[in-house]
């Protein structure tokens, strides 16, 4: 089921909202020139960090916790065994073996997909033609029906949420670790319930509605196999994990983040027995993508911000149509100029300021580059030859 709706807005309504946006788009430039100019210093922070903790780091046999190393910073590796049980107490389920367990609840809901077509219009104002589709899924997001565009698909509040659960600890060998830093590791697998298992989650939630175990799933509605808006599935997932690596400040018997010179915390983990040398480098890898990936976004808020802001040309040329698209398309590339201007000079400068020595190396070797190839141009031309009279007599 779907329905359209045809809108209409003035010339001076879209100036307004130019105007507004004008004042966004410089909201977006200041905070993506900070997001850029921090970037770096977290990546040099991070890098710095990780520099040292490869360093200082020592592998340590887990078969025994050596007081001597209270404080220090070490690799620890093995086969991991929980302690305890990760239960959900409200609904009475457990996961034997596991390190972590996750409920998952999810309502049939409503769900609203839109459509927009807008065209210009002689005198400046635009025609919105947006059509409004309305269909129902499975969600374990709880979807708001307040702001659809039609009436009559209504979608109630979810009774009950999602949730995770972990055993306090795990051990590798003699050291202790955090559960919840050993689950996020695992592997997550469906743990099927059984009808036992529904009738335990029906008598610990009421909802009204029949409960049946359908593909090890419980589902609370009348007729599971032409579910209703507002009918109700849970399963869960537990989280196995056998084999484990840490790097961490020992304490104790146990691993807590490591605090660098530079005031970073160190705590890596992986799955498996990974060596110290190769988890250090996974995280400057990592560390390496995130840098880049924020470099992109930021360069990409720039960019919008400058849109934005240039946006209003566009709205007062659309008095014509097609020369308000000439403008915009101007415009555009005038704010990817500037973004290109902007970005990578605010990023040089976080250079200087957190890598100086660096920085200033570059610049030198840049000018030295361009100095040899403008002498090595100028050497191949040769001395210019002596002008003669026009009877070749000085």
């Amino acid at each position: 089921m779907s329905f359209t709706e045809t809108t209409t807005t003035s010339w001076f309504s879209r100036l307004k909202g130019a105007l507004i946006k004008i004042v966004v788009g410089f909201i977006l430039l200041i905070a993506c020139i900070w997001l850029l100019f921090w970037n770096e210093g977290r990546s040099v922070k991070t890098y710095r960090a990780l520099v040292e903790g490869a360093g200082l780091v020592v592998s340590v046999d887990n078969g025994s916790v050596d007081p001597a190393n209270d404080g220090k910073l070490v690799h620890v590796s093995g086969p991991v065994k929980p302690v305890g049980v990760p239960e959900d107490d409200v609904l009475g389920i457990s996961a034997e073996g596991a390190a972590g367990l996750d409920r998952i609840v999810e309502m049939y809901q409503w769900v609203e997909d839109s459509k927009s077509e807008t065209k210009k219009q002689l005198g400046g104002s635009e025609e919105t033609v947006t059509t409004y589709s309305y269909r129902k899924e499975w969600n374990r997001r709880e979807i708001s029906s307040s702001g659809f565009r039609q009436s009559g698909h209504d979608n109630p509040q979810k009774p009950i949420d999602d949730a995770s659960f972990a055993v306090a600890s795990a051990n590798i060998g003699a050291f202790s670790i955090d559960g919840r830093a050993v689950a996020r590791l695992g592997d997550d697998r469906p743990i099927p319930l059984t009808v036992l298992d529904g009738n335990r989650v029906g008598e610990a939630v009421t909802l009204g509605k029949p409960v049946s175990v359908i593909g090890g799933q419980v589902v609370f509605a009348f007729n599971p196999e032409s579910p209703q808006v507002g009918d109700i599935r849970i399963f869960f997932t537990r989280s196995d994990i056998a084999e484990a690596s840490f790097i961490g400040a020992q304490r104790g018997n146990g691993l807590t983040p490591y605090k660098t010179t530079n005031g970073r915390d160190l705590f890596l983990s992986d799955a498996g027995i990974v060596d110290a040398a190769a988890m250090f480098d996974a995280a400057q890898s990592e560390n390496t993508i995130i840098t880049w990936l924020v470099r992109v976004g930021g360069l990409v808020g720039i960019f919008v911000g400058f849109a934005f802001i240039f946006s209003i040309l566009g709205v007062i040329a659309d008095v014509v149509p097609f020369v308000g698209s000439i403008v915009r398309f101007g415009t555009s590339a005038i704010a990817l100029i500037f973004t290109l201007l902007i970005g990578p000079a605010v990023i040089a400068v976080a250079w200087i300021a957190y890598r100086p020595f660096v920085a200033i190396a570059v610049l030198v070797a840049g000018i030295a580059l361009a100095a040899g190839i403008l002498y090595l141009r100028r050497g191949r031309q040769g001395p210019a030859p002596a002008t003669t009279g026009a009877l070749g007599r000085p």
